[in-house]
C-alpha cells in the first residue's frame, strides 16, 4: 500500500497529542525510528512533538493558535475592528498608480492528480478532488446557494454550485462568520470568522442584501465592530439575532435602521481579556413556543492561556430574547453542565426535538487517552424540546470512530472531535425529521434521530478497505474540517477547509460527494513563488490546509503536489521545476522535477523522517527561509537559530549529517519572523516573550533585528524602531547596507506601547533608521519588494507603491485587487509582480520599474 503523509489541518493536533504522548511514556527509541514506510497517519505529529520536549499542557495549545494574530496585535492581545475601518478609509483617500491586477488562480485546484504522487508528501488519492479555501458559512433560498469564505467574501450560485460568482459589493471586509436567509429573500451576512483559529479575522458587523439588490447594506450601527459572529439567526417574524464573541444581540427583522441591542453578556470580563469574553456560539428557539423561548449557549473554548470558562453554559429567555430576560440553567440528563464549551444547536422540523453538539474545555486542556484524545463531550438531544432537558447522549467520540470514520486509534491514534473548538455543526434534514447531519473533522449522518450514526464523509480514503493505492479506488469524499451546512432541492451542501461539496439527501452510502469548487476561488495563501518552465512561468504557492499549489503552462488546471498546510518557499526563477516548500515549523522539502518527488531537508526538530542533530527547537508555525538575491544556491532559514547552506538543491539533511549549519543564535525564547540575505550579509528579525512570542502569557513582548553586516553578528540597537511584530525584512539587491523593516500590528493610537510606523529604512546596515511610512494607512504591513526604483508594499488593507528616492510618499498600487489581506509579493521573471492573498488566490500585475 502506498504510504500517505498524514496532514491534519493545524498545529493544534500536534499540540493536543503532545501531552498524551508524554503521559503514555513513549520511549526514546520510538522517536529514532521515523521511516515513512512504517510511520503513517498521526505518527509524524506524535513523534515530532515528543522530540520537541512535549508536555506543558499540550505545548501551550492556545499559543499555537495565536501565532498569526500576534502579528496584528502585539504588544497587545487584541485590536478593535475600528482600527481596520479607519485604515481602509485612509487607503481610499490615497492616489492610485499602476495597471490592473489579474487573477491567476481561476482554474480548478486538483488534489487527486495522477501526475503528482510523491509517496510521502502528496495527498493524491485522498478523494477530495477539486478543492478551494475554507468555507465557514452556507445559506440557501429557493434553490440559490450562498457561501461565505473565511477571508474570501460571499459567493452565490444559481446552479447547485457548478458555477459561483463573488457577491461582496458593499462589504468592508472579506472575513465571513455566518449567513442566513430570511423569508422575504434577503440574505444576512455576519462578518468576522468565529472559528478562533490563528487566521480568523474580526469583523465589522452584520450586513443585509435585499432581494434583487446588488450591494450589501449594514444592519444597525457600529455596535458589532470587533466581533466575530458564530450565527445569524432569523427569529420569524420579529427579530434577527447575532451570536457573537461579544454576547448575543437582537435587531428588528427586515430593516437596516436602528441599533443592535445586546440582550445577553454574562461575563463582565473586567480586565477585557480576549480569552474570557462572552462567546455566544449559537442561539435557537424552543419548538412549539412560537419564538417566546430562546436558548443560547455561551461556549468559550477554554485553553491553557489565561482563560475563564466559569460563565459557560446554557441561557434561556421566556420573553423572545429581550434584554434582561435571560437566566442560566443547568441542563438535566447526560450533559456535564460543568464542562460546556463551544456548542451548536439544531431543531428538528416536524418534531419537538433539539439537538446539541458540545465541546469539552476540560478535555481540550487535558486530553484523556481513554477518550481518544478527543475534546468532544458528546452529541445530545432533548426530545421534549425543553432547554433544561432531559438531554440524552446520542454519540460519544468512540462511537463515532466506530461508525466508519477514518479517525480511529489504530490509524490516527485518536477519535473524532479533536478540533471541536474549530469545526462543528449539527443540522436536521428539512424534509425528514429523523435525518440528522453532524460535522466535525468528518461528516456523519443518522437516519433514526441520532440513535445510530454513519460516517458519510470520512477524512480521506487512505487506510480504508476500498483503497489499494489508486487515485480513484474509493468513492469521492469531502475535504476535512467541517464548518457549515445548508439544504436545497433535496441536496445537502457542506462547507469545510476545502470549499463546498454536495450530495443528495436520499443517498445514504459512504462517499458519493460532488465537489463544487471549480469556480470557487478562495484559496488562502501564505507565500508564492515563480520560475521559468517551457511555455511560460510556473506559479507555486503555500496555502492554509490545501498544501502547495502548482500552476504551470498551459494553465488549464492547478495541481497540489504537496499536501497539508503549505508555508514559505524558494523557487528558482530560471528553472521553475526547482522549488523548496514547507509544511509547518520549518519542515522543508525540495524538488527538482516540478513537484513529482520531494526530499526532506529540514534542520527543524519537527522534521518527519529523521531528527537532525543539532536541530532547531523554536521555528514559527509558518517559518521563514530565503535565497540569496545574488546566489540562488545560498539559503538561510530561521527558528531560534539562523541556518545556512550553500548547496542549494543539493542540500541534504538526516539524523547523522546535515548541510544546514547554525550560524547565529538569537537566544532562548526567541523565534525568527523574517529573513533577508544579500551575499555574506544576513538580517534576521525575531520576536520574544516566553514561548511563541505571545504577550497573552503575561510576559512583556519583545522584537528586534540581528545582523552580521560588518562581519560579526550583533543585535541592532535602534530606538526609533517600534516594539511590534516584524513581518518582513527586505534588503536592496544592489546594496547590502540598504535594508527595510516591515512591521505588523497597529500604532499606539490603537495598541498602547506599540509605537508608530510600518516601514523603516536603513542605509548603513541597521545602525540608524528612519520611518518612511509617511501617508500609509495605519495597518499591518506584510511584505515589501524592491522593483527597479520603486518600493511595493503588501498590507492588510491593500498594496501600495512609492519611489525609492522619496519613500514616504505612497500611492495605492493597481486596480481590481479584492479587499483581502495580501501576505506576500514575489517578483516574476517575466517582469510581473505576483501577490499571494489570504482568501482570494494569486494575482499578478506589471511590476513598476521607474
Amino acid at each position: 500500500m502506498r504510504t500517505a503523509r498524514f496532514r491534519w489541518r493545524s498545529w493544534w493536533i500536534v499540540a493536543l497529542l503532545v501531552t498524551l504522548v508524554a503521559a503514555l511514556g513513549v520511549p526514546a527509541s520510538v522517536a529514532g525510528n521515523k521511516s515513512p514506510a512504517s510511520k503513517k497517519s498521526a505518527s509524524r505529529e506524535v513523534v515530532s512533538a515528543t522530540e520537541k520536549g512535549g508536555g506543558q499542557e499540550g505545548e501551550h495549545i492556545m499559543e499555537r493558535a495565536q501565532q498569526e494574530s500576534i502579528a496584528r496585535t502585539a504588544p497587545g492581545t487584541s485590536v478593535s475592528a475600528a482600527a481596520f475601518a479607519a485604515a481602509r478609509a485612509d487607503a481610499r483617500n490615497l492616489p492610485r498608480e499602476g495597471g490592473a491586477w489579474r487573477q491567476l488562480t481561476t482554474q480548478g485546484y486538483q488534489n487527486d492528480s495522477t501526475r503528482y504522487r510523491d509517496p510521502v508528501f502528496s495527498n493524491s488519492g485522498a478523494g477530495w478532488r477539486l478543492s478551494s479555501g475554507r468555507m465557514t458559512a452556507l445559506a440557501a433560498w429557493r434553490g440559490v446557494i450562498w457561501a461565505g469564505a473565511a477571508d474570501g467574501g460571499v459567493w452565490r450560485s444559481y446552479d447547485r454550485g457548478d458555477h459561483w460568482a463573488p457577491m461582496s459589493r458593499g462589504l468592508p471586509s472579506q472575513s465571513v462568520g455566518a449567513l442566513a436567509a430570511a423569508r422575504d429573500g434577503s440574505i444576512y451576512v455576519g462578518l468576522g470568522e468565529a472559528n478562533t483559529s490563528s487566521d480568523s479575522f474580526k469583523g465589522e458587523g452584520v450586513y443585509r442584501l435585499a432581494r434583487g439588490a446588488s450591494k450589501w447594506q449594514r444592519v444597525g450601527g457600529t455596535e458589532l465592530l470587533s466581533s466575530t459572529i458564530y450565527r445569524v439567526y432569523i427569529h420569524t417574524p420579529d427579530f434577527v439575532f447575532a451570536a457573537t464573541s461579544r454576547g448575543l444581540w437582537r435587531h428588528h427583522l427586515g430593516t437596516n435602521s436602528g441599533s443592535w441591542t445586546r440582550v445577553l453578556r454574562p461575563d463582565p470580563n473586567p480586565t477585557h481579556s480576549p480569552y474570557r469574553t462572552s462567546h455566544i456560539t449559537d442561539v435557537t428557539t424552543r419548538p412549539g413556543s412560537h419564538g417566546k423561548v430562546v436558548l443560547a449557549a455561551l461556549g468559550w473554548r477554554g485553553g491553557t492561556l489565561p482563560s475563564d470558562t466559569s460563565y459557560n453554559g446554557f441561557y434561556v429567555s421566556h420573553n423572545r430574547g429581550a434584554a434582561g430576560t435571560f437566566s442560566r440553567i443547568v441542563p438535566r440528563g447526560d450533559i456535564d453542565a460543568s464542562d460546556i464549551g463551544r456548542t451548536t444547536f439544531a431543531k428538528s422540523p416536524g418534531s419537538s426535538s433539539i439537538y446539541a453538539v458540545v465541546e469539552s474545555p476540560k478535555r481540550l486542556v487535558a486530553p484523556v487517552a481513554s477518550e481518544g484524545f478527543s475534546n468532544l463531550q458528546g452529541v445530545y438531544v432533548s426530545r421534549s424540546g425543553k432547554p433544561a432537558g432531559p438531554w440524552t447522549l446520542l454519540a460519544t467520540p468512540q462511537e463515532l470512530s466506530e461508525s466508519g470514520s477514518s479517525i480511529t486509534l489504530d490509524f490516527f491514534g485518536a477519535y473524532p472531535g479533536i478540533q471541536t473548538w474549530y469545526d462543528q455543526y449539527i443540522r436536521v434534514d428539512p424534509r425528514n425529521p429523523k435525518h440528522v447531519y453532524l460535522g466535525l473533522e468528518e461528516v456523519f449522518e443518522s437516519n433514526d434521530s441520532g440513535n445510530t450514526w454513519k460516517a458519510i464523509g470520512p477524512y480521506w480514503s487512505f487506510g480504508r478497505p476500498c483503497y489499494h493505492g489508486g487515485v480513484y479506488d474509493c468513492p469521492a469524499t469531502t475535504h476535512p474540517d467541517q464548518h457549515a451546512i445548508a439544504f436545497a432541492g433535496g441536496r445537502a451542501y457542506i462547507g469545510n477547509d476545502g470549499g463546498v461539496y454536495r450530495r443528495s439527501t436520499s443517498d445514504h452510502r459512504y462517499g458519493g460527494w460532488t465537489d463544487t469548487n471549480r469556480t470557487l476561488h478562495t484559496l488562502q495563501y501564505y507565500y508564492g513563488g515563480v520560475g521559468k518552465v517551457a511555455g511560460g512561468p510556473a506559479y507555486w504557492g503555500g496555502t492554509q490546509d490545501n498544501g502547495v499549489s502548482l500552476l504551470r503552462p498551459p494553465y488549464k488546471t492547478m495541481f497540489s503536489p504537496f499536501g497539508g498546510d503549505g508555508g514559505d518557499m524558494i523557487v528558482d526563477p530560471n528553472n521553475g521545476n526547482r522549488a523548496v516548500v514547507e509544511y509547518v515549523y520549518l519542515d522543508m522539502a525540495s524538488t527538482t522535477d516540478g513537484g513529482k518527488s520531494f526530499r526532506e531537508i529540514s534542520p527543524s526538530c519537527s522534521a518527519f523522517t529523521y531528527t537532525p542533530d543539532p536541530c532547531d527547537p523554536a521555528p514559527r508555525f509558518i517559518a521563514p527561509f530565503r535565497a540569496d538575491s545574488h546566489n540562488i544556491n545560498h539559503w538561510v532559514a530561521g527558528g531560534q537559530y539562523v541556518w545556512q547552506t550553500y548547496k542549494g538543491w543539493g542540500t541534504t539533511c538526516s539524523s547523522t549529517a546535515c548541510d544546514w549549519k547554525p550560524v547565529h543564535d538569537t537566544g532562548a525564547g526567541h523565534s525568527i519572523t523574517a529573513l533577508a540575505v544579500n551575499g555574506s550579509t544576513t538580517y534576521a528579525a525575531w520576536c520574544a516573550t516566553g514561548p511563541s512570542c505571545n504577550p497573552a502569557q503575561g510576559f512583556p513582548f519583545g522584537s528586534g533585528i540581528d545582523t552580521n553586516y560588518g562581519g560579526k553578528w550583533h543585535r541592532i540597537n535602534a530606538p526609533k524602531l517600534p516594539n511590534r511584530y516584524i513581518n518582513a525584512i527586505t534588503v536592496d539587491p544592489n546594496n547590502r547596507a540598504h535594508v527595510f523593516a516591515v512591521y505588523g500590528g497597529f500604532s499606539r493610537r490603537w495598541i498602547p506601547a506599540a509605537g508608530t510606523g510600518h516601514v523603516f529604512e536603513s542605509r548603513n546596515g541597521g545602525r540608524t533608521w528612519r520611518d518612511v511610512s509617511g501617508n500609509l494607512p495605519d495597518a499591518p504591513g506584510d511584505d515589501l519588494v524592491v522593483s527597479g526604483h520603486k518600493l511595493v508594499l503588501a498590507s492588510d488593507v491593500g498594496t501600495f507603491v512609492s519611489n525609492m528616492a522619496a519613500p514616504a510618499h505612497w500611492s495605492r498600487f493597481g486596480r481590481g485587487l479584492p479587499k483581502v489581506v495580501t501576505w506576500d509579493l514575489t517578483p516574476a521573471p517575466d517582469g510581473s509582480l505576483v501577490a499571494a492573498t489570504h482568501g482570494r488566490g494569486l494575482f499578478k500585475i506589471a511590476a513598476p520599474r521607474r
